[in-house]
């Protein structure tokens, strides 16, 4: 297991925020330089980063915060994870490297051609993003919208192979769901039977458009009665 937390810049950025440790502790526990952290707290590093409360994330204690705050010279030491238990609340957005975040538009654009029954929010949750970008996507408003090539977001390495069945299943279930509710046939049985499709003629008009044989012999030729009396005379 590795010595420092997950996300260090992220953590440094709270504890400068939210704690009195100096920032050789902060640099000792989260893996960085002193003038890095320095720079963190100065707004020259890591500007726009988020960040992550180790307590929450049992990375930790407030008891260890409380010693380095007491004791400059003390060094703060990381939680040994427990045993997790699954969590069955709502999970957390889906956090997208920042190398990426650029690839986003054109999963979108892929999901929305090729998955049309797969909603906004689905889509949002699935690729970590806003229904502001997809809806822009969407009607094509997105600042790069000519540039937007459609590719598949586990190629991208936006989300995993099962997460996409899963939500694909998921919406496609829901979508039937509602098709029934409202009466609408599946696309595979919107066929008609042949009986109701196919028209059939009466035997006796089909004997009246016979065709004679021998009267189209003659207008095609130009023969008839008459000529034949115009050639006597």
């Amino acid at each position: 297991m590795s010595d420092t937390p997950l996300m260090p810049k992220a953590t440094a950025v709270w504890l400068i925020d939210n704690t009195s440790l100096s920032f050789d502790q902060i640099a000792a526990f989260c893996g960085l330089h002193p003038l890095e952290v320095k720079g963190i707290a100065d707004g020259d590093v890591a500007g726009g980063v988020r960040g992550i409360d180790p307590v929450t994330a049992n990375q930790l204690t407030r008891e260890e915060i409380q010693k380095g705050e007491a004791d400059t010279t003390y060094r703060l030491r990381l939680s040994r994870p427990k045993t997790l238990v699954p969590n069955k609340g709502k999970k957390a957005p889906r956090y997208t490297p920042v190398s990426k975040r650029q690839n986003r538009p054109d999963a979108i654009a892929w999901m929305v051609r090729n998955h049309p029954e797969v909603s906004d929010a689905q889509i949002g949750k699935l690729l970590g993003t806003t229904k502001a970008t997809i809806q822009s996507v969407r009607d094509r408003s997105h600042w790069n919208s000519a540039n937007l090539t459609p590719q598949d977001p586990v190629g991208l390495g936006l989300c995993s192979q099962i997460d996409l069945d899963m939500v694909v299943k998921k919406a496609a279930s829901k979508k039937a769901r509602m098709d029934e509710a409202n009466g609408i046939q599946p696309d595979g049985d919107t066929l008609k039977p042949a009986d109701e499709t196919v028209q059939y003629e009466p035997e006796e008009d089909r004997r009246e458009k016979r065709i004679d044989a021998t009267q189209v012999f003659a207008n095609f030729t130009g023969s008839s009665s008459d000529d034949d009396e115009d050639d006597d005379n």
